[in-house]
């Protein structure tokens, strides 16, 4: 394959009591429909609140089913939970063996590997990141086989969390932990692409698109396809809108296109869940 097409949607937060976020994946249903990419993945916490209902994942599955793309997908925390970091409080939803398994009997996979047009592509679950529950030992180990084989070609890495804000080695604070792969499992997983040819991450997680090379990788934040999160619950570090992500790529270089489907609107948290401002 010369060119492979991507679209990458993340945070849809799909639930059958919330009409907004569900009209915003319509509207992006339909652009996907227009565009007819490759492959569509979702990056993570396709469901609104999966470890207290199940049935948002469910409906969440019913949706990208119905897209007229094959997807894959990723776990985020709303999900399966949340993940422990080394400083900052105990998630209240901590990620749980046997919510994983929940996400796997109705999405499916939670971690892949592809190559396509001259790449490879490696997408991982953030969440059990730091868990010590056997499962993050047994992905760190089916990484290490992927990434040995890679024969030299460019890699793509997505996952839910982001690896760091503006340098590997940031520190982490009690207010930021949870946004990005916490330590000491982020220092690992640098180490292992570091062997490799890593030229893009792509995740989600903090409903702000943002678009930044540091040193010889490019890190794309998609937007939520849901909803945006207030200035007064989360600071601006990216742009604080809905929209998706469109890659191209071919044999040693990628394109990126920051999009926002036609009709989708920036519908607040507090609007979404109905909570007075």
């Amino acid at each position: 394959m010369a060119e492979f097409r991507l679209t990458q949607i993340s945070d849809t937060h799909l639930a059958r009591r919330l009409a907004k976020p569900t009209d915003n994946f319509h509207r992006l249903s339909e652009h996907i429909d227009a565009t007819r990419p490759d492959l569509v993945v979702n990056s993570g916490d396709l469901a609104f609140d999966a470890p207290t209902n199940r049935d948002d994942l469910e409906f969440a599955k019913m949706l990208h089913g119905a897209l007229p793309v094959y997807c894959r997908y990723l776990p985020g925390n709303h999900d399966i939970g949340d993940n422990p970091t080394a400083v900052g409080p105990v998630p209240s939803q901590p990620a749980t063996e046997p919510e994983r398994q929940n996400f796997l009997s109705i999405i499916g996979e939670d971690r892949w590997c592809f190559d396509a047009a001259g790449w490879r592509f490696v997408g991982l679950n953030s969440l059990i990141m730091n868990t010590g529950l056997a499962s993050e030992a047994a992905q760190f180990d089916w990484l290490a086989s992927q990434l040995a084989d890679t024969r030299g070609k460019p890699v793509a890495l997505f996952l839910h969390k982001p690896l760091y804000p503006k340098a590997p080695d940031d520190p982490e604070t009690a207010a930021t932990a949870i946004r990005y792969v916490p330590q000491p499992a982020r220092r690992r997983l640098i180490a292992m692409f570091g062997a490799v040819d890593l030229r893009l991450v792509a995740s989600g997680h903090l409903h702000q698109r943002r678009d930044v090379t540091l040193g010889q990788i490019r890190h794309i934040w998609a937007p939520s396809a849901g909803f945006v999160i207030p200035d007064a619950k989360q600071e601006v570090i990216g742009v604080k809108e809905t929209g998706l992500i469109e890659y191209r790529f071919w044999p040693d270089r990628f394109e990126v296109l920051h999009v926002k489907a036609r009709g989708q609107i920036d519908f607040d948290l507090d609007e979404v869940a109905g909570r007075a401002p």
